[in-house]
Formats: structure tokens, C-alpha cells, sequence
């Protein structure tokens, strides 16, 4: 065989070599994200993961579980991770501190729906004083909550409570369960998860309303500047896994199985119905929800009444979304 006739039958094969390699060498983009919270409305990453969408969009994201608010902040800011899905209160206190590459890109849930839960006996909020009550986290939004309601309850919850760190949903429902406290703060489905063992709903916080930056997407302003387009990118999977979480049940149930190991379907069904309408289907972070946690750092660091909500959001993500039409399709 001539060397002609040899390189007219191995240049398709050599070429599509040289495909491969140069798609292999294209390797998807990566990014690291984190969540605070084993909760519904921190689930649209793993919405994003199950529906193939961060694949669509040539992200390779690791998303890693952070209970910590403190801790989270600081990952974020040393940038060990990228891409945060939090609650905001952390990053509020960063910023007030002078943290100011910090900024909100989106939010997810801009009202808290968590509940205070009790043993049998504890049948008004009357009742929980001197009662031992769980939260997740002290400063973190189970906390918050607590404090807030009992607030507009005309109760003082450094005053009227003992309030236990317990360190996250699944140990605050565990905690409850075992009899190491007589009430928790909880939000679904941890709250029907106990509702289900005969603990009854104390304080119910949706019909309160309380405003808050529950969880929001938070990134450093210098990121955006470097990676922009990938950030954009992860917000376009962000937005078609909204639609998801609101269009289909049936793959929010499995993810919601899969992660939070929950398979009974009157729990799924009751988590559902109470948290779906507090999700923000267009991903819109309200300056009302940044300035709940301005006004709770405020009394302890007094730069927190200097800074307007609105200089903590970034938009145009939001706003490049709206132009696409995904939100409408």
C-alpha cells in the first residue's frame, strides 16, 4: 500500500481524533456551589442535577452541604466556593462588615414558612414559656423566625424560652422526637414530618409572613467580573428548574426522596402545598427580605443602617433572564 493511499484511509480517522480531543479539551466549566439548608427551597440545584440541565448548559457544578452560616460566608469570600444557596443573613453581616465584593444575583424564597411545633400539651404560644425550644442554628433563620414570631406575639424569646442549638433540621426533628425539648422551630417537611407523630402546629408561620431573605444566590462581584458568562449560565439552569419545581411534581417528589431521604407521600404532599407558593418562580430577591436582616444586625453593628438593600443586588442575570423569555415558555 502507498504512503498516499495510507493517509487517504487514516485522515477521517485522524480528524476525528482531533475532534474528540478538542471536545475533551472543552471540558465543561467548572464551578462549586453550597447550601445551608436540607430544605425545599434550597433544591433547585439538585432539580438542576436529576434533569440533566447543569449538563445542557456544559457546567460540571459540585454542590457541597455548609450548615454553618459563618462558616458558608467564608467560603464563599475565600473563594473555595463559588456560588452560594443561603439564607442571607450571613452574607448581610459580611457586607455591613465592609465584605462589599459580596452581592445577590437571585432569590428563591423571600418569606419565612417555617412553624413552631410542640408536644401535645403545649396548645398556644402562652404555653412555651419556660419551655426548652430547638432551632437549627443560633443567628440562622430557624432562629430568626422563632424570635419574630413570638415577637408579634407579645413574647420575648431571650426572656420567655430557652432556646437549643441543635445544629440543622433533621437533628432539630430528632431532638423533638427523642423528648430533649418541648418545641422546635421547624419548616417543611421537617414540621410534618413531627405533625405526623402527633406534635401539633404552635405558631404557624406562613400565615405570618414574616419578610426574608430565606435563600437567595449569592457571589462575589470580582467572580462576575472573571467568569460572567458562566454565572449566567448556572442562573439559566437556576431558572429552568424553577419551572420544574413549579410545573412537575412528580420529579420534585423524587428529587425531594433522594436528598432528603422522604418517601411517605402525605409528608411530600403536605411539604408541597406549603412551600410552593412562598418559591419564587422568577427568581426575584426582594429588597424587603436583604432589609429584615439589615434591621436584625443594626441594633448590634449600627453601619447596617447606612446600607440600602437595593446596593446589595446585582440584576442583570435577572434581567437577561426576563429578555429570553424562559420564565414565559
Amino acid at each position: 500500500m502507498s504512503m498516499t493511499t495510507q493517509l487517504s484511509i487514516f485522515t477521517p480517522l485522524t480528524l476525528c481524533l482531533l475532534i474528540f480531543a478538542a471536545k475533551a479539551a472543552a471540558a465543561a466549566d467548572r464551578l462549586i456551589g453550597l447550601h445551608s439548608a436540607q430544605v425545599m427551597s434550597q433544591s433547585m440545584p439538585w432539580i438542576a442535577r436529576e434533569a440533566g440541565l447543569f449538563k445542557k448548559y456544559d457546567l460540571d457544578f459540585n454542590l457541597v452541604f455548609i450548615p454553618s452560616s459563618p462558616v458558608a460566608t467564608a467560603a464563599t469570600l475565600s473563594g473555595d466556593a463559588e456560588i452560594g444557596v443561603t439564607g442571607a443573613v450571613g452574607n448581610v453581616r459580611a457586607i455591613v462588615q465592609g465584605n462589599t465584593d459580596l452581592v445577590f444575583i437571585a432569590g428563591m424564597k423571600n418569606f419565612l414558612t417555617h412553624s413552631i411545633m410542640g408536644k401535645a400539651d403545649i396548645k398556644s404560644p402562652q404555653d412555651l414559656k419556660g419551655k426548652k425550644v430547638a432551632v437549627g442554628r443560633f443567628g440562622g433563620n430557624t432562629h430568626y423566625f422563632v424570635i419574630q414570631a413570638l415577637r408579634r406575639l407579645g413574647m420575648d424569646a431571650s426572656r420567655d424560652i430557652q432556646t437549643i442549638q441543635t445544629g440543622g433540621g433533621p437533628e432539630t426533628v430528632a431532638a423533638l422526637l427523642g423528648g430533649n425539648v418541648d418545641a422546635a422551630g421547624l419548616v417543611a417537611p421537617g414540621d410534618f414530618q413531627v405533625a405526623s407523630r402527633g406534635y401539633r402546629y404552635v405558631v404557624n408561620g406562613f400565615d405570618l409572613k414574616i419578610p426574608y431573605a430565606a435563600t437567595c444566590v449569592v457571589v462575589l462581584r470580582s467572580l462576575i467580573n472573571k467568569r460572567g458568562p458562566v454565572i449566567g449560565r448556572f442562573m439559566r439552569a437556576m431558572a429552568e428548574a424553577s419551572k420544574l419545581m413549579h410545573s412537575d411534581r412528580a420529579l420534585l417528589y423524587k428529587v425531594l426522596g433522594k436528598y432528603l431521604r422522604i418517601t411517605d407521600q402525605k409528608v411530600l404532599d403536605a411539604s408541597y402545598n406549603s412551600e410552593i407558593a412562598a418559591m419564587e418562580r422568577r427568581l426575584e430577591i426582594h429588597e424587603a427580605a436583604l432589609q429584615a436582616s439589615l434591621d436584625e444586625i443594626a441594633p448590634t453593628d449600627p453601619r447596617a443602617k447606612a446600607i440600602k438593600p437595593a446596593d446589595m443586588i446585582d440584576r442583570r442575570y435577572l434581567l437577561e433572564l426576563e429578555k429570553s423569555g424562559v420564565f414565559g415558555k
